[in-house]
């Protein structure tokens, strides 16, 4: 099944019941290697493979969730040479375990965990017969300029808590609006993921970190507008929701000169303001606006909005018009 919602963005399902049982080794393999690079491939049950994929891309990005029986995949230093690909996965199981060994370290990865892993060097790849995950294809320019590095790289990661969590989150809310997404969408959410791998990758999730308080402080702000007419949306229920303690999302906005109470109520106004001057809106009262956008009355909105802006919500209407 391919679609191509817009731009470059393709969603494509492929799964090993669309051939005879003792096709399927070699149908996994010739799928796989059509737009992974050459790999070998051991399998457990080579005589009745089961495996699906759902894949997502874009010119940049690509985002793969899979399950499938054990296999064992394997990338050689002659594979490297003649099959050159620096870029970097995202390997995160879902269920099942995933060993994966490279540059003399070895990760055991469990759901919860994650490893970014190069096919710049050789590695080998275990996984049991439970095993579903996703794999984030990242282009190596985007890992290697922010961690000043060009050798391959093969780190744990913790996406249980805090900005691992997040990404985790990210991830799933990718593949569940996969039929809904443009190009630029897919890309800026992936841009998003990956500052905050580096972000883990360095260690620099400590809740006092600056670059910790401004990666905080984007995911925070990116939530309150999304869910702006929430009418409870607050600091905590926003804290709660992205896996951060309500403290460190006040140390974030503190660092940028605000409050959760003033950015929710930011872009509420700023939702009311747009909602004003978009001609689509006009057959709304000013009662229902405030409703919409998460403000309690007409009268609250009515008050923040002068304060904000100078003058009141019908009187912006009105010289809209």
């Amino acid at each position: 099944m391919v679609s191509l919602p817009a731009g470059s963005y393709l969603v494509e399902t492929r799964s090993t019941g669309a051939v005879e049982p003792r096709e399927r080794a070699d149908f996994w393999s010739e799928h796989i290697g059509s737009y992974q690079s050459r790999m070998g491939y051991r399998f457990g049950r080579p005589d009745n493979f089961r495996g699906e994929t759902v894949r997502q891309r874009t010119e940049t990005y690509q985002l793969v969730r899979f399950r499938s029986d054990e296999i064992e995949y394997s990338r050689t230093a002659r594979q490297v040479r003649e099959d050159p690909d620096g870029d970097y996965r995202l390997l995160l199981p879902l269920t099942g375990e995933i060993v994966l060994r490279q540059d003399a370290q070895e990760a055991r990865l469990t759901p919860g965990t994650g490893t970014l892993v190069s096919f710049g060097s050789p590695f080998e790849c275990l996984q049991d017969a439970s095993t579903q995950a996703f794999v984030l294809t990242i282009p190596a320019r985007e890992v290697d300029g922010p961690l000043n590095r060009k050798s391959p790289l093969a780190t744990g990661l913790d996406l249980t808590r805090g900005l691992g969590r997040v990404v985790g989150s990210m991830l799933d809310g990718l593949y569940a609006e996969r039929d809904d997404l443009s190009d630029s969408q897919f890309d800026a959410v992936s841009d998003r993921v990956v500052e905050l791998l580096c972000m883990l990758a360095t260690g620099d999730d400590r809740p006092d970190g600056a670059r910790h308080l401004t990666g905080v402080e984007t995911v925070v702000r990116r939530h309150v507008r999304e869910h702006a007419a929430d009418p409870g949306l607050t600091g905590t229920s926003m804290a709660r929701a992205l896996g951060w303690s309500l403290r460190q999302v006040q140390l974030a906005l503190q660092h940028a000169g605000t409050t959760p109470r003033d950015l929710i109520r930011e872009e509420r106004l700023r939702l009311v303001r747009e909602r004003l001057r978009c001609g689509d809106c006009e057959h709304l009262t000013i009662t229902d606006l405030a409703y919409a956008s998460g403000f309690s009355s007409a009268s609250a909105l009515s008050t923040a909005f002068r304060q904000r802006f100078g003058v009141s919500p019908r009187e912006m209407r009105n010289s809209t018009r």
